[in-house]
């Protein structure tokens, strides 16, 4: 099993290649939760989230050989581009496997990275499969995502640079995929501070941890669904398991609602843009999972790399969610000026206009009238409600779409 002793050395050799990142206290969310919230910003890390500190360690431990024969690795995201970075740094070639899925902003920044990117198979396992199959035909090294000894000493470098920006630190929140990351901070954070408590947190759909450390064994899982993709794991690994089994204190799962609305606060009130499974953590935190009233409390946020189409939904879901972008949904008769009033209505109160649709061919409405759908900003719930009344007092036959 990794030692705290290779934690420290993986401190050492990263220094001149991975960002120290912010450990920034939060008042926003300090306020929202009565606890001392701080956000320890590995979204802000080179290539976007925290895999470069595993993958650089690894590949800095091989032979100049097994540099020369390059290494292979499987990902859709983020350790894709952790591997192809690092290998690029030390000279080596790299071949990373990705589902013929992937979205092809990530194809693009991993081969920006200058590794050879190969679609293999509908999932992550089968990339998987075919990764390591090509590895061995090719005499190359396969790197782990996080069932490595040198890729978890990697990133248990988080858990240092905590101590030491932080000694007083009570609770570490971090999100759980494979185990890799948890691991290594749980490791280094113990080690230094045996106190700390280390709690580890999955999408409820992906809760293939939580379930082996309930039952005290490996339990993979037949299916993952959630919009955390960089945590999406059916099964946890030896190395990892066995690192959660002595080091971490409890697992908690986080739902996608949940996720997303972490996410859409992160991006609102910290400006800080963090991908589904980077924002677990503070979900957890925002949901009342654990108890921690009155703690120092640090919330990893792995990564940073989200889809911008989900990223796009989240904020619209996010400003409807707090009544800042209003749906209304408008049964009028279908004649001139009819449209002309109602916005006059919206213009009055200082609502502002997003985008309007007609739908005349419906059953919905009656022959002669026409359904409107008017999407707009507001400054809040106030603001709807004087909305509403102007609504009923002109007779306004209306429906609030969430």
């Amino acid at each position: 099993m990794v030692a705290f002793k290779d934690i420290q050395e993986a401190y050492q050799i990263l220094q001149p290649v991975v960002k120290r990142t912010p450990l920034e206290h939060s008042k926003t969310f300090s306020h929202l939760t009565k606890v001392n919230v701080y956000l320890k910003e590995e979204n802000l890390q080179t290539t976007g989230s925290f895999k470069i500190r595993g993958a650089y360690n690894k590949i800095y431990h091989l032979t100049n050989q097994e540099r020369k024969q390059g290494v292979v690795c499987a990902s859709a995201g983020n350790h894709a581009q952790g591997v192809a970075h690092a290998s690029t740094l030390m000279g080596a070639k790299s071949t990373v496997f990705m589902p013929i899925y992937t979205p092809p902003m990530k194809i693009l920044a991993t081969k920006s990275y200058g590794a050879t990117v190969v679609l293999e198979g509908a999932t992550y396992d089968d990339a998987a499969m075919a990764a390591k199959k090509y590895a061995e035909e090719k005499k190359m090294t396969f790197v782990h995502a996080f069932n490595d000894d040198y890729v978890i000493a990697g990133q248990g470098t988080i858990g240092l640079e905590i101590f030491e920006a932080l000694p007083k630190v009570d609770v570490v929140l971090v999100p759980i995929g494979g185990g890799g990351l948890i691991g290594g901070i749980a490791l280094g954070l113990k080690t230094l501070k045996p106190k700390v408590k280390i709690i580890g947190v999955e999408a409820e759909g992906a809760q293939s941890m939580k379930r082996s450390l309930e039952q005290d064994k490996i339990v993979p899982l037949k299916s993952i669904m959630t919009i955390a993709d960089g945590i999406a794991v059916k099964t946890p690994k030896e190395l990892t398991f066995a690192l959660a089994q002595k080091y971490v204190d409890d697992v908690v799962t986080v739902n996608d609602e949940e996720i997303a609305n972490a996410l859409y606060l992160l991006l609102q009130r910290t400006k800080l843009v963090v991908e589904p499974a980077g924002a677990v953590g503070l979900a957890a935190l925002l949901g009342k999972k654990i108890s921690v009233q009155g703690k120092n409390v640090v919330v990893i946020l792995s990564g940073g790399n989200v889809n911008l189409s989900l990223l796009t939904q989240i904020i619209e879901r996010g400003l409807m969610h707090y009544k800042l972008l209003v749906k209304v949904s408008i049964t009028a008769l279908d004649k001139p000026k009819v449209l002309k009033d109602i916005l006059s209505i919206l213009a009055d109160v200082g609502a502002n206009v997003q985008s309007i649709a007609h739908d005349r061919c419906t059953t919905a409405v009656p022959v002669g009238y026409v359904k409107i759908v008017i999407m707009f900003q507001t400054l809040g719930k106030e603001q709807i409600e004087m909305i509403k009344n102007k609504f009923d007092q002109k007779k306004v036959h209306y429906h609030i779409l969430s």
